[in-house]
């Protein structure tokens, strides 16, 4: 017998730093629901707006502030559009309302942006596509309630545009709640491992009994599958004398740059490319860098600096990225107000790659990170077969399966992050939380068409200027 080995006692080892501890102490189940007594769960109904809320114009103003002045009009259009176009652009309003209702105190990596239409399709490194939260400017370490209750008052407002009826809208939000609620549950009785990767797309819809969807997903999925940069390209792109490519200009979206815009764009891949895996710079190595443009993105994100760069591979093959300007979450004050830590963000880039992978089972295998002229980027596959459920389109009878399968999501995002035995040890077994918050959702649904309906008013008069359908 070989000298010095153990025997059939435990091996004592010292503690290793980034691991847990053994034998386990605690119990993180009893934990939340010990967290029941000091936040009931009724208590999440409340929606206390204090006098000092600043008016729905006012901040619409303020979130302007350091975007491109000739690209605001556009983002006030859109978001006078709908209540819901509104709730899409006001993350920071919400969050500032957000700050003043009850809050366990468990932190979680939040989207911060979690309403309806930002969940969608996109595809994998093997050519699959994946159904998960798809956007992450806002993202940051939070109360995962903030997440939970922006979906569940953004599935009545897209229910109400899609002329549901308000029982409808409000079943939406009560079943997106206990989808979270029971999929929470689900997860922290798994073993870490099988919890990390649950409910695989193929079981979502059996999971959240969302079978009238169906139908849905698979129209979505069929156009998500041609949306490709080689589609984009083909339209955005002409060819030029040399045998490469160039954008054209598609006013007011896309737009060519001059020669010294470009250059600083295509010089900041250089920095991008040591924020990526080792693994990935062949492919990129095996792409040359043709032509950049300016192109205008969704609604919250209208108006910040958003560039679309051009490559092509030996054949003449694109790929395109998009490099994407990071502005500090619009979370992070309202946070300080609630009473936490402020995050410390070494770039404003990096921190929306690095929240994205945490809350995602799946991500672009070419996301990273720059900065161009100072200021930060993200940088990330544009059209990478990307589709999205426009929520505010849904029949009648799809609404509440469409909450389900978001709230499932929502569930599976957070529990990367926060144990999801703390959680579900808060949420619990019946439908407590889902009541309440399907009362905050309506209330502040009601509360968003009447800023809706104040900016509406403001651009009548013309106090801010708007440019509707672009």
């Amino acid at each position: 017998m070989t000298e010095g080995v153990a025997g059939a006692g435990v091996r004592r080892l010292p503690r290793v730093r980034g691991f847990a501890e053994w034998p386990v102490e605690g119990s993180p189940k009893q934990e939340g629901k010990a967290l029941r007594d000091l936040i009931p769960r009724g208590t999440h109904a409340a929606l206390d707006l204090d006098d000092a809320r600043p008016d729905a114009v006012a901040a619409i103003e303020e979130s302007h502030r350091g975007r491109i002045p000739e690209l605001t009009p556009i983002r006030a259009g859109r978001m006078a559009a709908t209540p819901f176009a509104f709730l899409r652009g006001s993350a920071g309003l919400m969050a500032y309302d957000l700050a003043r209702t009850p809050m366990t105190r468990i932190r979680a990596q939040i989207c911060g942006d979690a309403h309806a239409a930002n969940f969608g399709l996109y595809g994998d490194a093997r050519g699959g596509l994946v159904i998960d939260l798809n956007d992450f400017d806002e993202t940051v370490s939070g109360p995962w309630e903030w997440d939970l209750k922006r979906l569940a008052a953004s599935l009545v407002l897209a229910g109400r545009e899609a002329g549901a009826d308000e029982d409808c809208c409000r079943k939406a939000a009560y079943d997106a709640t206990g989808a979270y609620r029971r999929t929470m549950r689900l997860l922290a009785k798994l073993p870490v491992l099988d919890a990390w990767n649950a409910i695989a797309d193929e079981e979502l819809v059996s999971h959240t009994d969302a079978h009238d969807l169906l139908g849905t997903l698979e129209r979505v999925s069929e156009k998500a599958r041609a949306n490709t940069s080689g589609r984009f390209a083909a339209k955005a792109t002409e060819e030029t004398a040399e045998g490469g490519r160039r954008f054209v200009d598609a006013a007011p979206v896309l737009r060519r740059v001059d020669d010294e815009e470009a250059a600083a764009v295509a010089v900041a891949l250089e920095e991008y490319v040591g924020t990526i895996s080792e693994d990935r710079l062949p492919l990129l190595a095996r792409h040359a860098v043709h032509d950049v443009a300016f192109r205008i993105v969704g609604t919250g994100s209208v108006g910040t600096r958003s560039y679309v760069v051009l490559l092509l591979d030996h054949r003449g093959e694109p790929l395109v990225l998009q490099v994407k300007e990071a502005r500090p979450s619009a979370l992070v004050p309202h946070l300080l107000t609630a009473g936490f830590e402020a995050p410390a963000v070494e770039h404003e880039g990096r921190r929306v790659v690095l929240g994205q992978k945490r809350m995602q089972v799946v991500s672009d295998i070419l996301l990273g990170w720059t900065s161009v002229d100072g200021r930060p980027y993200q940088v990330r596959q544009f059209r990478n077969r990307k589709g999205s459920v426009d929520p505010a389109a849904l029949a009648a009878d799809q609404i509440d399966d469409y909450g389900r399968m978001t709230g499932a999501l929502l569930a599976r995002a957070h529990s990367h992050s926060a144990d999801p035995r703390l959680i579900a040890g808060y949420c619990g077994k019946n439908d407590e939380l889902d009541e309440a918050i399907a009362d905050f959702a309506v209330a502040y649904a009601d509360r968003t068409e009447a800023d809706h309906a104040d900016l509406v008013a403001a651009v009548r008069a013309g106090r801010v200027a708007a440019e509707m359908g672009v």
